[in-house]
């Protein structure tokens, strides 16, 4: 089959092939085209640290995720990272469960590709439980490492065993590569999609097509998840998939997962070395697009 037709075929399905960026008119409740996300906060000491760090850099930091899980969190820590990220207006979102990476099984041992999926039906079940544990402690934002853990809590939340304002965020482990997949995890229950972290703005365009849910794009890459640095795609990155959050990895730094006592000191450097790459980037944001810092136009 010709190739126009094939780009017809799919285009006819709701997802065309861009030729270029298109322009997002999608925004945030309110109106900013972006967000900025502060990944790898473990806990209350590193989440402390980012705000003290954001406050002396003058970056209003949006959202704090955690890669430990809600498993590697006493009660007390849970409560209180909730407590912070409600005083100071910043969404606290938790990874849930067991993952294969972690569990006796090999193929999560040679292939990074499984490592976040729940393996077996307790491992859901397992996830399902850290879930309904950081709701009952006050958390309303979860990361999502599998496909069928998803399904479970989409469904769980539409019948409202789970806070209907629950943000279910997927996880750069599960990949997502163009706009049918981001229709897909959306229809399953998604409501924040972490994309893989090596599209272009052009693919941006076409998954943001396919979605009206919040983006979530790093801009700095942690190593394992390929490393890139991408400072000066950020007002492409921010034209193609507004409402985008910015996140910010560091390269060069060790994997911390799971985190605790014996790594906080570099979990909390990490974390303030995380605020002083976002300042570096929207500081170049300002530089090269003004325009884009500022809130814009409603949301739609």
């Amino acid at each position: 089959m010709r190739n126009d037709r094939l780009r017809e075929l799919l285009a006819d399905q709701g997802h065309p092939v861009a030729a270029g960026i298109t322009e997002s008119g999608r925004r945030f409740p309110d109106g900013s085209r972006y967000r900025v996300e502060i990944p790898s906060c473990e806990g209350p000491a590193v989440f402390e640290a980012v705000l003290e760090e954001a406050a002396q850099r003058d970056v209003t930091i949006d959202r704090v995720s955690q890669g430990s899980g809600v498993m590697m969190l006493s009660n007390a820590e849970i409560r209180h990272m909730a407590k912070l990220g409600d005083a100071n207006d910043v969404e606290v979102n938790l990874f849930l469960g067991p993952r294969a990476g972690w569990d006796t099984g090999g193929q999560a041992k040679v292939t990074a590709a499984v490592a976040g999926s729940a393996r077996g039906n307790a491992a859901v079940a397992a996830s399902v439980n850290d879930a309904l544990r950081a709701c009952d402690l006050g958390i309303r934002s979860l990361l999502v490492g599998d496909l069928g853990t998803l399904a479970v809590l989409g469904e769980l939340k539409a019948a409202g065993t789970l806070p209907a304002e629950l943000v279910l965020k997927t996880s750069v482990v599960m990949p997502l590569t163009n706009g049918p997949t981001a229709s897909l995890y959306e229809r399953l229950g998604a409501t924040s999609l972490n994309v893989s972290t090596d599209l272009d703005p052009a693919t941006l365009t076409e998954v943001r097509y396919a979605t009206r849910s919040p983006i979530d794009v790093y801009i700095e890459v942690p190593d394992d998840q390929g490393g890139a640095v991408r400072f000066y795609d950020v007002p492409d990155v921010i034209r193609a998939a507004a409402p985008v959050h910015l996140k910010f990895g560091v390269r060069n730094a060790p994997n911390i997962y799971p985190s605790g006592a014996h790594l906080r000191s570099v979990a909390v450097d990490l974390g303030r070395e995380r605020v002083r790459r976002a300042a570096l980037a929207l500081e170049l944001l300002a530089d090269l697009d003004p325009d884009l810092l500022d809130a814009g136009e409603s949301g739609q």
